[in-house]
């Protein structure tokens, strides 16, 4: 299984090979219509986002062996590729590791130099509920 850091090197390495960041949006947006459908159950205001321009749900669910499993949604395109890409990073891992990572990817492969101010405070909501879920969990 790989590290949260090995996963972060592995996305950071496919966006190194696109030069263009047209190209870079065309695969956020493939990954976002990749990410598994959310039960219409879970997009309840509990898991959704404050602070996104767009609606954006992350419901955390927390396996008996310490791992937390996302089940994530938006109505945004290329925020449910941005969703996708934490899923790819944090999706099973354990809740002790999520509360202390360091998510370099995004400054490395240059997200937030490339979305608007608003997706960026987004980005930055959905990491913090994200880790603060982790840290609770952590501390049982």
């Amino acid at each position: 299984m790989s590290t949260i850091n090995q996963k972060q090197d592995e996305l950071i390495e496919e966006f190194s090979l696109l030069d263009d960041w047209m190209d870079k949006y065309a695969l956020i947006i493939e990954m976002g219509n990749d990410l598994p459908p959310m039960d219409e159950s879970l997009k309840i205001p509990q898991y959704l986002i404050e602070g996104c321009q767009s609606r954006v749900w992350i419901a955390p669910e927390t396996m008996p062996d310490g791992t937390i499993h996302y089940h994530a949604s938006s109505d945004a395109v290329i925020v449910k590729g941005i969703v996708s890409m934490l899923l790819k990073v944090l999706d099973g891992e354990k809740a002790e590791d999520i509360a202390k990572a360091d998510l370099y990817f995004v400054d490395r492969i240059g997200l937030y130099q490339h979305l608007s101010p608003t997706r960026s405070n987004g980005l930055s909501a959905m990491l913090k509920q994200m880790r603060l879920h982790a840290i609770a969990e952590a501390a049982k």
